[in-house]
């Protein structure tokens, strides 16, 4: 779907994803936007989250510091660096002024002054929006998945929509439904008020693990 007539805002952005619509760059360097909504939904299910035994023992072996929204802008452009990428610079003002109105939110995962993984998403009540992760070294954006679900479960969040299903989401739990079920989780997700900021700032890989 696609209207060049309707300018993108933050505020139709928010309206966009609240009736399960949102929107991606034709290309990195177009500021050309399109409107998607899926047939089929990518979720993870937050009390189904699948955490392998190598998983865990990379997590406990630590040697990282999560952070949340230290660099949020930056995050998005780490996850535009790819070979074809929607985030255009439209989607990186966009989001960053979603963020700057505490809707927009990234988890970061850092080695020393590095950051070597994160993601970035959008929150309304409690459903969280799932845009994009990247990974600099391995396992590194499913640490800061782990962490994201670990922090939506103690918020109270309801629905982690993560736009479609890949093998890489689906290796962690993901799940593809359709666009009527999604859309009655995410009418009842939009009811009810969650904490992004809920988690202890302090916690650890054994409180995480913990959680899930």
């Amino acid at each position: 779907m696609a209207d060049e007539d309707l300018p993108l805002t933050p505020d139709l952005l928010l309206q966009a994803y609240s009736l399960g619509i949102f929107p991606m760059g034709s290309e990195g360097s177009q500021e050309d936007l399109y409107w998607v909504d899926p047939h089929e939904r990518g979720i993870i299910p937050l009390d189904g989250l699948h955490v392998s035994r190598t998983l865990r023992k990379t997590i406990r072996r630590g040697g990282f510091e999560v952070h949340v929204n230290r660099d949020f802008r930056g995050t998005m452009v780490d996850c535009a660096e790819r070979d074809e990428t929607w985030i255009n610079d439209t989607i990186l003002d966009l989001y960053t002024a979603l963020h700057h109105r505490g809707f927009a939110h990234s988890v970061e995962i850092w080695r020393d002054t590095t950051r070597i993984g994160g993601l970035y998403g959008i929150a309304i009540g409690s459903a969280f929006f799932g845009e994009s992760m990247f990974s600099h070294e391995r396992d590194a954006s499913k640490i800061a998945l782990v962490w994201l679900v670990a922090r939506l479960r103690v918020g109270g969040y309801r629905l982690l929509d993560t736009q479609f299903t890949t093998e890489h989401l689906t290796s962690m739990g993901g799940i593809g439904i359709s666009r009527n079920r999604y859309q009655a989780m995410l009418q009842t997700a939009l009811r009810d008020r969650a904490d992004f900021g809920a988690l202890a700032a302090d916690a650890g890989p054994e409180d995480i693990l913990t959680l899930l």
